[in-house]
């Protein structure tokens, strides 16, 4: 198959060779001319245009060319969704639909600032939207560093701690209320509430809590909510040296009973138990 676009490309004009080589022909012939050649040498090349007006492969709306070609060749791999958002928000400079499409803009307009052969900047384009793939596919959750806040939290909560040993008092009120204070700041993400949600949605409440579980894994809101708890619980397990106690805290858990009676209710292990199993599959594949 030949493709045929207009010259100079950043976003989309990089972006759907990427697609069409890797989902749909890999030997595809991506073809850069000036915008008004594009008409005339597509069929005298035989070429299928696309990027530029009145053509099928084309902008629709508020949808850029990307994501037609996903809806053409009935392409539903979730990662190929989310890249969709970020090069939408790229091509369309509306960095509001994703946090990632201003990066991806900055360097692709960097990225034909520098390399003035598009064929040369086509090859640099599929390394960079291979990386994005694998972004989408398997690391949209890490992070590069854990968060300050977290960590600001972690260090309070083992002062407290280690004030405690020191004294066998009753718990002051100051105490109590930082415990209240951490519960509800810690992770405001997983701290949603249902009414402040409604509000903002314009959806009233009950409609919202009944049909909550149709498009979320068939959960209500709050078994939604603890599981998305136990899900950064195992991440911080598996990434971080953070004692249990710790982890409950980061994740929101009234006390550590609470947090180990739902965390084996979701895994089937209570989390002393999958610790353990964490540490000795490291050692196993060090051996």
């Amino acid at each position: 198959m030949k493709w045929i676009t207009r010259e100079r490309p950043k976003i989309d004009r990089l972006a759907c060779p990427w697609l069409i080589r890797r989902f749909i022909d890999a030997q595809a012939d991506i073809i850069y001319v000036p915008e008004t050649q594009v008409r005339d040498l597509a069929e005298k090349l035989q070429a299928t245009p696309f990027d530029i007006p009145e053509v099928e492969f084309s902008h629709y709306e508020d949808r850029c060319t990307f994501d037609y070609f996903l809806q053409k060749y009935d392409l539903k791999d979730p990662a190929l969704q989310t890249m969709a958002l970020v090069i939408r928000g790229a091509d369309t400079d509306d960095h509001s639909i994703s946090s990632q499409s201003a990066g991806l803009w900055a360097i692709s307009a960097g990225l034909a600032f520098n390399i003035k052969d598009d064929y040369d900047l086509l090859q640099k384009g599929m390394v960079l939207y291979d990386a994005l793939y694998s972004w989408a596919k398997h690391l949209q959750q890490e992070k590069h560093t854990q968060n300050p806040t977290e960590n600001l939290l972690i260090q309070v909560f083992r002062k407290y701690l280690a004030e405690q040993k020191k004294e066998s008092k009753k718990i002051p009120e100051w105490a109590l209320q930082l415990k209240e204070t951490i519960q509800d700041q810690i992770d405001t993400n997983l701290t949603l509430n249902l009414t402040a949600i409604s509000e903002e949605l314009n959806v009233h409440p009950a409609y919202l809590s009944r049909q909550f579980s149709k498009y979320f894994d068939n959960l209500s809101f709050g078994d939604y909510i603890r599981k998305l708890r136990i899900d950064k619980s195992i991440h911080l397990l598996h990434h971080t040296s953070h004692s249990l106690s710790e982890i409950a805290y980061l994740t929101g858990f009234s006390d550590h009973s609470h947090f180990t009676r739902l965390f084996k209710k979701h895994t089937g292990q209570n989390p002393s138990a999958y610790k353990k199993d964490i540490k000795k599959g490291k050692k196993d594949t060090k051996g």
